[in-house]
C-alpha cells in the first residue's frame, strides 16, 4: 500500500489522484492533503480520505478551515498553512510517497524538501524541474528516491524508454494538441478572450494551464522538463502538433525506430502509471479503441513559432540554463494569471515574458542553489506586475 501526500489536492490533478485512491482504497491511503484556498473541496475531501493533516496556503482560509472544523469534533486533523504548511505535509513521515500537483513554482519547495527527506516523488508540477531541476534532478540521484512522471507526455516517453539502454535514445518527440488556436496567425491572436482561451479542444485541464497550452508555453515548459527527466539536451527534443492527442508522445531510437504511446486524452492513466509503477493497476478507464474516430485519422505537424514564440523562449532558456528557465517560468506565471484575470490582451503575455527574459539575461548566472531560484522567480515575477502596471 502506498501512503500518498498530495499536494494540491482541489486541482484537475489533484482530485483525479484522488479519485484513483477512491476506486483502489486497498492499494493506496491518503496521509495528507494541501490546497491554495478551496477549503470547501478539501473539507469534503477530509472527511471522506481521513488525512492526518491538511494545509491551506491562504492563511485566512486557514484559520476559516479550522473554524469550520470545530463544529465536527469527531474529525481529527491538523491544519497547517502557507510554503511551510505544504512542507509539513509532504514531510509526514507517514507518507512513503508526495504526489507534486502544487500550480507553479510554489510547488518547487515541498518537492525539494520531500526529496531530502527521502521520500518517493509523483511529479505532476512540470515547474519544479523547470525551475528546479538543476537542484533537485541530482538530489534525486543522491538520496536514490523514485521521480516519476505524471504529465501526460513525460510519462508517455518514461513508458517508451522501458527496457530500453539510454544510449539508444536518439530523439524524443512530445506531442501538441496545438491548443484551441491552431492556425492562427498573430493577427487573430490580438482579441482572443479568457472563454475562448479556456476553451481546449481534446484536455480538461487546470486555467493556468490551459492558458499556457494555447500561448504553447506548455509544449516550452514540457521541453525543459524532459531534458531533466531524461537527461537529454533539448536541441534533441522536438515539439509535434498531433490535435487528435492519441499519440502522448514517442522516441527515435538511434537505429530509427520509433515507439509511440497511445491512448485517450485523460490523466487517469498517466497517474496510476506512476502510483502502481512498477507494477499496473486495474484499468479504470474505457478501453482505448483504434477503431473509432479520432483515431482513424492521425496528424502531425510543425509548430509555427513564429505566432507562438513562447515555444522558442522556453528551448532558448533550456539551452542557457542558470536561472533564466526560473525567470521565464515566473514571468509567463503572472502573466498569464493577470490575463485570467480579464487584465491583460492574449498576447501581453509574450511580450511581457519576453521582456523580462531578456532584461535578466545579462545576469544569468550557472551555479545557485534553491534559494537562488526562488529569488529570481519572486523577481521576474514582480517585475512582470510592474511592467503591466498591475
Amino acid at each position: 500500500m502506498r501512503r500518498l501526500a498530495v499536494l494540491g489536492s482541489t486541482g484537475s490533478i489533484g482530485t483525479q489522484t484522488l479519485e484513483v485512491v477512491r476506486r483502489n482504497p486497498s492499494d493506496f491511503e491518503v496521509v495528507s492533503l494541501t490546497c491554495g484556498s478551496n477549503i470547501d473541496l478539501l473539507f469534503e475531501q477530509i472527511t471522506e480520505f481521513s488525512p492526518l493533516a491538511v494545509s491551506v496556503y491562504d492563511e485566512d482560509k486557514a484559520i476559516e478551515l479550522k473554524n469550520r472544523l470545530k463544529t465536527h469534533p469527531q474529525i481529527s486533523v491538523d491544519v497547517y498553512y502557507g510554503e511551510q504548511g505544504d512542507v509539513t505535509c509532504a514531510l509526514l513521515p507517514e507518507a512513503d510517497t508526495v504526489l507534486g500537483a502544487i500550480v507553479g513554482v510554489a510547488g518547487l519547495k515541498p518537492v525539494y524538501e520531500a526529496v531530502k527527506a527521502g521520500k518517493d516523488i509523483a511529479l505532476a508540477n512540470k515547474e519544479t524541474l523547470v525551475a528546479g531541476g538543476d537542484i533537485i534532478m541530482p538530489l534525486v540521484k543522491q538520496t536514490g528516491v523514485s521521480l516519476l512522471p505524471v504529465d501526460s507526455e513525460h510519462c508517455a516517453i518514461w513508458q517508451c524508454l522501458w527496457g530500453e539502454r539510454k544510449d539508444n535514445l536518439d530523439r524524443i518527440l512530445i506531442t501538441a494538441s496545438g491548443g484551441p488556436f491552431r492556425g492562427y496567425s498573430r493577427e487573430q491572436l490580438a482579441d482572443v478572450t479568457v472563454e475562448r482561451a479556456l476553451a481546449h479542444p481534446t484536455w480538461k485541464m487546470g486555467g493556468k494551464i490551459t492558458i499556457d497550452s494555447s500561448t504553447m508555453m506548455n509544449k516550452g515548459l514540457e521541453v525543459i522538463e524532459a531534458s531533466h527527466l531524461f537527461d537529454i539536451s533539448v536541441d534533441k527534443i522536438d515539439v509535434v502538433v498531433h490535435p487528435q492527442s492519441v499519440v502522448h508522445s514517442m522516441i527515435r531510437l538511434k537505429d530509427g525506430s520509433v515507439l509511440a504511446q497511445m491512448g485517450k486524452p485523460s490523466m487517469i492513466l498517466p497517474i496510476m502509471v506512476a502510483l502502481y509503477y512498477p507494477d499496473r493497476g486495474q484499468m479504470l478507464l474505457e478501453e482505448f479503441d483504434p477503431f473509432t474516430a479520432p483515431c482513424n485519422c492521425l496528424t502531425f505537424e510543425r509548430c509555427d513559432t513564429g505566432v507562438f514564440g513562447l515555444l522558442d523562449l522556453a528551448y532558448d532558456a533550456g539551452r542557457k540554463k542558470g536561472l533564466l528557465p526560473s525567470v521565464m517560468n515566473a514571468a509567463n506565471e503572472a502573466a498569464v494569471g493577470a490575463f485570467l484575470e480579464g487584465k491583460i490582451a492574449f498576447l501581453d503575455i509574450e511580450n511581457t515574458v519576453r521582456k523580462v527574459y531578456e532584461e535578466y539575461e545579462p545576469r544569468n548566472t550557472k551555479e545557485f542553489g534553491i534559494d537562488d531560484v526562488l529569488g529570481a522567480s519572486a523577481e521576474a515575477f514582480a517585475r512582470a506586475k510592474e511592467l503591466l502596471g498591475l
